[in-house]
């Protein structure tokens, strides 16, 4: 059975928002961690009118660690930017934020992006909502090709997202993007929650499947590897199996780490050990 190499295992800084970027950096290193999935959202990163802080400064500080970026993840869930709006103005206003976060990944030394597909409004066809995710997600596709980037697509909870949430609605998507540097991932929770499995995902997109985010819940709750109740083991046994070679990442965000994020992390860590070279 095949097993990782650590460096393609990350911690994310999503559930280190109450501390500094440099905190966190520490941490990771703390922790064993050789790669981190950079998230784009305040106080660490954020992308708007003001560029905080600057991108030399943090590439400067990933590097001094020894640390590298296999992902970075702009956050488009709890801003105000859906890429799928029925509104000109909001899709055109949404789509700028993400190509200046596209750039921002590709000066940071990264050439991965995580994207989602945004939400369609529940009071109209959501045929249309697609149609205007499709179009977004295609413009955003072809930007990061001209600097060699690469956007993972990733499928949601359907209480974050009414378009791809599921494994045939990720397929359809980038079926008709049809981007060769459109590809797919996985998040075990929004796997888990609608009864999918990651052998599913593996035979349905095999070595297009280039990220996954793995992390434990009840059903949900972005937890510890241990602290919910999500199989786990039988995710990673199975991406060793199938010779998995692209990133990991612990995206760790419950409340209930808020003030001692760096424990989750080391809990999750050591559980991934048995499945390192």
């Amino acid at each position: 059975m095949m097993k990782f190499e650590k460096a393609r295992i990350a911690g994310m800084n999503l559930g280190y928002s109450f501390f500094s970027l440099e905190y966190f950096l520490d941490s990771m290193v703390r922790v064993g961690a050789e790669s981190i999935e950079l998230w784009g959202g305040f106080p660490h990163l954020y992308f708007d009118d003001v560029i905080h802080p600057s991108v030399e400064k943090i590439r400067r500080a990933v590097d001094e660690r020894g640390l590298r970026i296999n992902c970075y993840t702009p956050e488009q869930l709890l801003y105000t930017y859906n890429i799928a709006a029925s509104e000109p103005e909001v899709r055109e206003m949404s789509v700028e934020f993400f190509r200046k976060n596209i750039y921002a990944a590709y000066r940071l030394g990264t050439r991965k992006v995580l994207m989602t597909s945004g939400h369609g409004y529940v009071d109209q066809p959501l045929e249309e909502a697609w149609k205007w995710s499709r179009e977004s997600l295609r413009e955003l596709g072809e930007f990061a090709g001209k600097f060699g980037m690469t956007i993972a697509l990733e499928n949601l909870q359907p209480t974050e997202s009414n378009l791809v949430y599921t494994l045939p609605a990720l397929q359809k998507m980038l079926a008709e993007l049809d981007l060769p540097n459109v590809k797919a991932m996985v998040d075990v929770v929004p796997m888990h929650l609608v009864g999918e499995t990651m052998q599913q995902y593996l035979d349905a997109f095999g070595d297009d499947l280039i990220h996954v985010h793995l992390v434990d819940g009840d059903p949900t709750g972005h937890m510890a590897w241990g602290d919910g109740k999500l199989p786990l083991d039988e995710d990673m046994k199975c991406l060793c199996e199938n010779d998995y070679r692209h990133t990991l990442t612990f995206e760790i965000a419950n409340s209930m780490y808020l003030y001692d994020p760096e424990s989750a992390f080391q809990k999750s860590f050591e559980r991934v050990k048995p499945y390192l070279k």
